[in-house]
This record gives C-alpha cells, structure tokens and sequence, in this order.
C-alpha cells in the first residue's frame, strides 16, 4: 500500500491520465489481436514515452490510414484523446480531440455503411469524458502544486521566526552575560581579584542557567517562581556589579499579574537596553522604571550617556520586535552628550 506521504503518489496521479490512455489501448488490442491493430497499438504507446508533437502528427495520420482499413481502428480514439490533451496546450487538444471523434464517427459510417444514435455521440461522448477527466487532473495538479508551495513558504518563516526569536534570546542574555563577565574579569585584573571573579563566577552561573532554559524551553530563572519587578531589580543589581555604574530600580502603580509573554519581553527589553548603556553609553548612571497604568504597562531605562551617536543597531531593533510582537510600541528619545531615554509600552492583559 503507498501511504499519503509516499513520493510515488504524486507522481502516480501525475501519470494517471496516460495510464488510463495505456489501459485503452491495450484494452483494443486485446479485443482485437491483428497485427495492424497491434502496430497501432505499439505506436500509441511509442507516443506516451515520446512526447513530441511531430510524433503524435506521424500518429494521427497512422489512425486515419488503419482506419480506413479495419473498424477496429475507431476504438483508438478514445486513447487518443488523452494523448492530444497530455501533449496538447488545452485549447489545441480540444480542437483536435473534438476533429478525432467526428473522424471517428465517420469510421463507423464508413465500415457500417450506416449511422447509429450510438456510434453519432459515444466518441463526442467519449471526447468529452476525455477533457472532463485531464482538465479536472490538471487543476488537481495546480492546486497540489500550489499547496505544496504554500507548504513550503510557511516552513521557511517559520525556520526565519524561530531563528529571529533565538537570535534575540541569545543577545538579551547569554552576549550580556559574556559581557559582563568579561568587565568582570578586565576589573579583575586592575584589582579587588576575589570580588570581581566571584561576580564572575556568578554571572557564568547565569548564563549557563540561561543555555538550560533554551534547551528545556523554560521561563527564565529570573522569572521562575519571582514577580517582574523583582526580576527587574535582580539585574540592575547585576549591571552595577559588572560594570560600577549607579543604576536604580523603581517600580510605580500597583502591580498586575502579567502574562509571561509580558513578562519576558518587558525583562529582555530591560537587559538589553542595560546591556546598551554598559557597552556603547558611557554613562555613569540609569535609571529603569516599571509603570503600572490602568490599560497599559510602561518600561523606562534612562542614562546620562553620550546619546546614540550612530544608527540603530540589532539590540534596538530586537527591542521594538518584541514590543510590537505584542501589540505594544518602542520609543527611543537621545541627546548627543545628554543621554538616552528607552520607553516600552505594552497593553495590559491579566494571566
């Protein structure tokens, strides 16, 4: 048995209009085993494996010639016109399948000396069974075709997301874990060793907690079983461990129970912009505020750095993404010498 996923399926509907055509001629042959009628069988299906037009003509005028001598010759046109459909643009094969059976209604006149109801409209018939059949397979065709570019298109953005989305994890965590270690470990080397390497050592456990999380798909540690504030105050504590800068933490309205779609946006928006200051702003002191509104919630890190003194770069872009991922908005305010205001707003939505 093929199963749905087999890739002889499609190719066995792709073949079905010239099995049935093969499956007619060999059902004349049998009922009539001559040998001129088996030489126009075998040319029949010289053509099926032939597709050239000047091939199909040479058989054309082959089937008018037989026909004149055996009325067993009519009988091939109804595989014939699966062959002028198949090699045929659509409008062309009509014309020709509907020039077969009137050819193959004058056959029957010419061998019976008479004409029939049945032997006048079994080929149109025929014919028209015929175009039903390879119309109806072609649009079949397009349509699968269609699907499986769809099918395609959607697994590539899919793959692009997904890439987008671990390319932002891994700047707003493990690039400023490693950052903060390496300020870490460069103060180190200027003095006070054991406080700088524990600090260190702290921000590698992080970061390696961090790595497990991407593997297990989990809430980052921060936020595992704490509030967003307080995963908010844990790493501006973190910042001015690593780098000495004055950083504060302050939280104002009353506290929503955010989703933790919220939740891990708001936090990677704030490690990132931290992240920004320490390396890029020069600045000797930020400020992170968390607002509670009533319809919105609202993230502000503000420095007294140099200001953004060249165009937005990956970080700035990942934090407006995430923000409008959720239907939320970035604004970023700077001063060329006077700093650098970052403001998140996203809508509140209770868990």
């Amino acid at each position: 048995m093929t199963s749905v996923d087999s890739p002889a399926l499609p190719r066995l509907l792709v073949a079905g209009p010239d099995l049935l055509g093969l499956g007619l001629i060999g059902l004349v042959a049998t009922r009539d085993p001559r040998p001129a009628v088996l030489v126009l069988a075998a040319a029949m299906v010289g053509c099926l494996l032939v597709r050239r037009r000047w091939v199909l003509g040479l058989l054309g005028v082959l089937w008018v010639t037989f026909l004149a001598v055996t009325p067993s010759a009519v009988w091939f046109a109804f595989p014939l016109y699966f062959l002028l459909l198949r090699a045929l643009p659509i409008r062309l094969a009509t014309g020709a399948v509907a020039l077969t059976a009137a050819t193959a209604v004058a056959g029957f006149g010419w061998h019976q000396h008479a004409l029939s109801i049945g032997t006048v409209i079994g080929p149109p018939i025929g014919a028209v069974v015929a175009v039903a059949v390879v119309v109806l397979h072609r649009e079949g065709e397009r349509r699968r075709v269609l699907t499986e570019g769809l099918a395609a298109a959607e697994r590539a953005a899919g793959v692009l997301a997904e890439r987008e989305r671990l390319a932002r994890e891994v700047h707003d965590t493990l690039a400023q874990s490693l950052s903060s270690i390496h300020l870490l470990l460069s103060a180190a080397q200027k003095g006070d060793t054991a406080t700088h390497v524990a600090a260190a050592k702290a921000a590698a456990g992080q970061a390696l907690a961090e790595a497990r999380r991407f593997v297990r798909d989990q809430n980052p540690p921060a936020l595992d079983g704490g509030s967003l504030p307080d995963a908010l105050r844990a790493a501006c504590v973190a910042t001015a461990a690593a780098s000495g800068l004055a950083v504060r933490c302050d939280t104002t309205g009353h506290e929503v129970d955010l989703p933790d779609t919220h939740q891990l946006a708001l936090l990677r928006v704030a490690q990132s912009a931290l992240g920004n200051v320490v390396n890029h702003a020069g600045a000797t002191e930020v400020r992170v505020t968390l607002s509670y509104q009533d319809t919105e919630v609202t993230l502000d890190v503000v420095d007294n750095g140099v200001g953004i003194t060249t165009g937005p770069g990956f970080g700035l872009a990942t934090m407006r993404a995430r923000a409008r991922a959720l239907a939320g908005d970035l604004v970023v305010e700077s001063d060329p010498g006077r700093g650098t205001a970052i403001a998140v707003t996203l809508p509140v939505v209770t868990a």
